[in-house]
């Protein structure tokens, strides 16, 4: 490894790297399937788009729901992996209960045990990677990580293109061919994963009560602007069913829906050094400011030809934000609370998805295609003016 190479991969060590490719095995796997279920639900099983909403609302709400949960015993146990290995598990179980499916409500099972895994997981994982990296590294460590884990998002679906191909359209040999690469990641992850060791939080009874998790005024702004957000962010099964709509076959919508992972992919890790030389907030302000304009124009094309603009676009906005935001938290948290602070905010605005993703739904059937990204883009401005107006008590590099 060159000087050059070194100092780019600077601060990222063996669990970082390890727990970033059980991300990018679990993601080969979770995106061969997420971009085929709205339409398997749809034109296989003949379930109204109204279901889609509903499945896919209960599926995040579910996932999020239980992170204030798994941060808070990961933080007091001082254990991460064990809640890592418990939902990646299920996460693969998963794709069989999808596969064996004969109707929407066995596939809502399937997405419920895939988000409950999620759930489990995704608190202990980023407060792991948070006890494994230094302050100075955490833009680059959660960019590294979401690039990898997009790197599977982008296999995945070209994947599912090929056997798709390969097999005649056969979706349901599709989710049993996506156990593969979750039960691989799994046993990654068991054989080698190590725990960090922490002075705080090993048996510590911490209290249940918020204020005494201590969480900052920076980390309280963030989390207002980002559930005001989330309430106009649905599913992203509705920019797959919005390019159904405009005339893309399954094919290439999950061609589109790559080409979305390849960008996202490309972006998440220089986008991470960047946030820490510029600071997260700028990043994650110029991201929110993108998403609003991208959700505009998916609620007023009428021409597909455009979503080969805005799905890569779309790329760009998920790497300013997704990595970037936990990174910011992380400069926002005590040691001894990491997983319960990561499960706080993922829980809040995870309870946004589920009126997000029912009210997407229902506007998609009762005003118009267009409409659910249209309020989108209004709660997007919203949170905008929140995160960008009100100030912080922490110093940031800015």
């Amino acid at each position: 490894m060159g000087p050059f190479t070194a100092k780019i991969f600077r601060g990222i060590n063996r669990n970082i790297v390890v727990i970033s490719l059980v991300s990018f095995l679990n993601d080969i796997s979770s995106e061969m399937v997420y971009p085929v279920v709205p339409i398997f639900l749809v034109a296989v099983l003949n379930a109204p788009v109204t279901i889609v909403g509903l499945i896919e609302g209960i599926a995040e709400s579910t996932a999020n729901l239980l992170r204030i949960f798994s941060g808070y015993f990961s933080d007091r146990s001082g254990k991460r992996k064990p809640f890592m290995t418990g939902g990646y598990v299920l996460s693969a179980l998963s794709k069989l209960v999808i596969a064996a499916a004969s109707g929407w409500i066995f596939v809502m099972g399937g997405r419920f045990l895939d988000r409950f895994g999620k759930g489990v997981r995704t608190s202990a994982r980023d407060a792991l990677l948070t006890d494994a990296s230094q302050e100075g590294y955490r833009g680059k460590v959660f960019g590294f990580h979401r690039a990898l884990d997009t790197l599977g998002a982008v296999i995945g679906p070209l994947m599912a293109f090929f056997l798709l191909t390969a097999f005649r359209n056969n979706l349901r040999f599709i989710f049993y061919l996506a156990f593969i690469p979750a039960a691989a990641g799994v046993v990654l992850l068991a054989v080698f994963v190590r725990d960090v060791k922490r002075a705080a939080g090993n048996g510590t009874c911490l209290s249940w009560r918020l204020r005494d998790v201590k969480l900052s005024r920076g980390f309280k702004v963030f989390l207002l602007a980002s559930t005001v957000f989330a309430l106009g962010n649905s599913s992203d099964a509705f920019i797959i069913l919005r390019a159904h709509s405009l005339g893309f076959g399954v094919g290439t919508t999950i061609l589109a829906y790559a080409l979305f992972n390849i960008v996202y992919a490309v972006f998440s890790f220089p986008a991470g050094i960047i946030s820490d030389r510029v600071g997260q907030k700028k990043v994650l302000l110029w991201g929110f400011a993108l998403f609003a304009l991208i959700y505009f124009l998916f609620g007023i094309i009428d021409r597909p030809v455009f979503l080969w603009v805005l799905f890569p676009l779309y790329g760009v906005y998920m790497a300013l934000t997704e990595g970037i935001g936990k990174a910011y938290i992380s400069l926002h948290t005590k040691g001894e609370f990491t997983g319960t602070t990561y499960g706080v905010y993922q829980t809040l605005t995870g309870l946004a998805a589920f009126p997000a993703s029912l009210a997407a739904g229902f506007l998609w059937r009762y005003v118009s295609p267009g409409a659910p990204f249209i309020f989108g883009t209004v709660m997007a401005l919203a949170a905008l003016v929140t995160f960008g107006l009100l100030r912080e008590s922490i110093a940031e590099n800015t």
